[in-house]
């Protein structure tokens, strides 16, 4: 990138500010400042391990080995916010590379110097563009596609898996955290494989917003100072570098004043946070125990839990799952509230928008992997517990509401777990049933759908 600018440089005339148009910039320790026009390029001149850039403000000195110039210096020298975790993302940095090379080609084609578009083309990896919007949109498409759903679809399967592998373990079900009717585990398992499936679908249903792309309409949405046909040009060059379905924003001032594509793809990654949530608090309590929990599951054992109770394990894969869930709910909010704030013709809430989103899209395509690799694809049914559980269960009396009624169905369970005892015990004893009688109505097996 560094030769490509320097090659840019040598193709123009170099003309420097004389002496009386310069000023002193304030806290720059006397740097020359050209009070009416800057060097057409940056002056690459060497003063030991430093070159000299400019802006309108001044001349500023940058370190040689870096790339960057003077806006990025004089950034690092008025935002020292946060450190070097909230730098620009990666995933941005490399949009901004692809649109450079993509605007590159069409300005080539509109007679920009060949041998200049041939040296941006070939940095354009390195290098970034004033048109944010857009770099904001390739980034967020690449990541969702290349992190986030096959994420997404990596646990779908594994959790499908699991679901025809547990069709046939009848247990008990549970409502208000109480005792229910049965189900199999394997039904329980199909509403998490179809709460990851409606995940997919709605992101997915996001995306042709996202594909949309803001270049070309510059300052406010005119689209001045460019050429007709330059937008619709520079989107099919995206969607070709990218192989993803970019398109020209139909309308360029929603492109640049709101962003209303990036909340409702933050928003589908909320509803996906609320689904993962509640999957893995689901595992992580159906594996508690082992001894004293529900102990339904039995789940892979990764780490040492414990550095005070010794043997104990810890359900890590759920914990990690339910706070990455936690950081994504937050990082909506952000993105909501930086969605709402797009004033007139510019929203300048993009940066924190965009890293919200990105930050999402990352978190949630990582830890679906990890949740699959390291606990859902090694999850075993307890089915010595699970039967224990559904045989004491009170609600199994619901059986027998179409052949005695609910008054006596309910005096039933109420009674047995007053004295501690079993359902056909309690209802033989009142004398509303026979013990064959109990035998036929209360089948578990019987209590899984509809007849």
């Amino acid at each position: 990138m560094y030769r490509a600018l320097r090659l840019l440089a040598r193709s123009r005339r170099r003309v420097r500010p004389p002496a009386s148009a310069s000023a002193s910039a304030p806290g720059l320790g006397g740097a020359a400042v050209p009070s009416f026009w800057p060097p057409n390029a940056a002056r690459m001149a060497s003063q030991n391990s430093f070159r000299i850039e400019y802006d309108t403000f001044g001349e500023l000195k940058v370190p040689n080995d870096k790339y960057y110039g003077a806006q990025t210096v004089r950034s690092t020298m008025n935002f020292k916010i946060g450190g070097v975790t909230e730098r620009m993302p990666t995933p941005v940095i490399k949009a901004f590379g692809i649109l450079k090379r993509a605007a590159a080609e069409v300005n080539q084609d509109y007679g920009l110097d060949p041998k200049i578009a041939n040296a941006i083309m070939k940095a354009a990896d390195e290098s970034s563009n004033d048109t944010f919007p857009t770099a904001m949109h390739i980034a967020a498409a690449i990541e969702v596609h290349e992190v986030l759903l096959p994420g997404l679809q990596k646990l779908h399967d594994a959790l499908d898996a699991k679901s025809k592998e547990f069709a046939q373990i009848i247990k008990i079900g549970r409502t208000h955290t109480q005792d229910a009717v049965p189900l199999t585990l394997g039904q329980e398992f199909s509403g998490y494989v179809q709460q990851v499936k409606y995940a997919v679908t709605r992101i997915k249903a996001a995306m042709p917003r996202i594909y949309e792309l803001a270049a070309g309409g510059t300052a406010v949405g005119t689209g001045l100072n460019t050429r007709i046909g330059f937008a619709e040009k520079v989107a099919a060059k995206v969607a070709a570098l990218t192989g993803l379905p970019f398109v020209t924003a139909p309308n360029k001032f929603e492109a640049l004043a709101a962003h209303d594509a990036l909340v409702e793809l933050s928003g589908a990654m909320n509803t996906t946070a609320c689904s993962l949530m509640k999957i893995a608090n689901d595992i992580r309590f159906l594996g508690s125990g082992p001894r004293s929990g529900l102990g339904e599951l039995i789940l892979p054992e990764n780490e040492p839990g414990s550095s005070i109770m010794p043997g104990k394990v810890n359900p890590t894969q759920c914990e990690a799952m339910t706070m990455v869930a936690a950081q994504v709910m937050g990082n909506h909010v952000a993105v909501t509230v930086g969605g709402s704030n797009g004033h007139f013709e510019l929203n300048v809430f993009k940066p924190m928008m965009i890293k919200n989103v990105l930050h999402s899209a990352r978190l949630l395509g990582d830890a679906s992997v990890s949740f699959t690799e390291n606990c859902v694809l090694g999850i075993q049914a307890n089915t010595e517990r699970i039967n224990k559980l559904m045989n004491e269960s009170l609600m199994l009396v619901t059986a027998l509401n179409p052949h005695i009624g609910y008054d006596k169905a309910a005096k039933i369970a109420k009674t047995a777990h007053k004295n501690g005892s079993t359902l056909k015990e309690t209802a033989i004893e009142l004398g509303y049933l026979t013990a064959e009688q109990f035998d036929e109505w209360v089948k578990p097996k019987d209590m899984l759908g509809p007849k």
